[in-house]
């Protein structure tokens, strides 16, 4: 496993170097559509120690310019791209940047590679910047650009509702992940708007998960939890991306012992192991087709001690 570091630049430098961790979504329920069209939910986030890593570099003209090409992502649409220009509208900044992405999360893969990117830019220009604004409204700021992006900007493992902006820091135990993610895009828009989807899944709370959970549990019961913990979006994504439902059949017939789930909207799919050495065992028997990668849990965001 590549090491992943962030680093902290001295004051008056004008470089920083920061991981955009990926996350996965140990749950998801769709408990019902808004009059806008977004969906309220109830999920769990969970940070990893994993994700991609962005440069910075400080301007003193005011542009915004991305250094790296990404395949699948134009700069107008980079959600890093548009953080910048988002605080530096907000504030009237007039500093600019140099914005370099080594990508290692898959574009739609449910792994929230562009909302975490989004959130680092947004954490590290803050301080880049000399900009000092709460962490609340950066968290504001990221709602509009994506619902994922408040978390990242939080910065701890979260009880998460609302459309995933209403957030209440959890402690998890540490875990390490298998994570494989087939050659396929897959749409949230796609995913949320099939009438399929079952979108009155009842609200759980916080004790019952935390009762409740276990990794190495497909689908959980009990009193408290009648539904018990899945992903509403699973079924969606496996009816309409044979390549999910085939990773999601590799993890049931290969390694039956580590139930698999999906993450988000898909594509990926995870499953849980006690320790390093089993889970890169299970990898080393994923095909080579599929993208894997294995990733521990972390608690916080390593940018959470820069904001406040």
């Amino acid at each position: 496993m590549d090491p992943v570091i962030t680093i902290k630049a001295a004051p008056r430098d004008t470089q920083w170097h920061a991981l955009a961790p990926a996350k996965l979504n140990l749950f998801l329920h769709v408990i019902g559509q808004r009059e806008d069209g977004y969906h309220n939910l109830q999920t769990v986030f969970q940070l990893l120690d994993w994700g991609d890593t962005l440069h910075f570099t400080r301007r003193n003209d005011g542009k915004i310019i991305r250094t790296a090409n990404l395949d699948g992502i134009p700069e107008t649409n980079d959600l890093s791209v548009r953080a910048a220009q988002l605080l530096q509208a907000h504030t009237g900044c007039s500093y600019g940047v140099e914005i370099g992405i080594d990508k290692h999360i898959p574009i739609g893969a449910g792994l929230g590679g562009g909302s975490s990117d989004a959130a680092t830019t947004l954490l590290v220009l803050n301080q880049l910047w000399d900009l000092d604004l709460p962490r609340t409204t950066l968290q504001q700021l990221g709602l509009a650009l994506g619902a994922d992006v408040p978390f990242f900007i939080f910065g701890q493992n979260a009880f998460a509702e609302g459309i995933g902006e209403k957030l209440q820091a959890l402690t998890l135990p540490t875990q390490y992940w298998l994570i494989v993610t087939p050659p396929v895009f897959v749409s949230t828009a796609d995913i949320f708007s099939t009438k399929e989807l079952t979108r009155e899944t009842k609200n759980i709370k916080i004790a019952d998960f935390l009762a409740s959970w276990n990794p190495y549990t497909v689908v959980l019961h009990n009193t408290a939890l009648q539904h018990g913990l899945r992903n509403d979006l699973q079924p969606i994504a496996v009816q309409r991306y044979a390549e999910v439902a085939a990773v999601l059949d590799w993890f049931r017939t290969t390694i039956p012992s580590n139930p698999a789930r999906m993450t988000g909207s898909g594509s990926s799919v995870f499953a849980a192991f006690p320790n390093q050495a089993s889970a890169l065992a299970a990898q080393k028997k994923v095909p080579a087709i599929w993208f894997s990668q294995v990733a521990k849990s972390v608690q916080q965001h390593p940018l959470w001690y820069y904001s406040s």
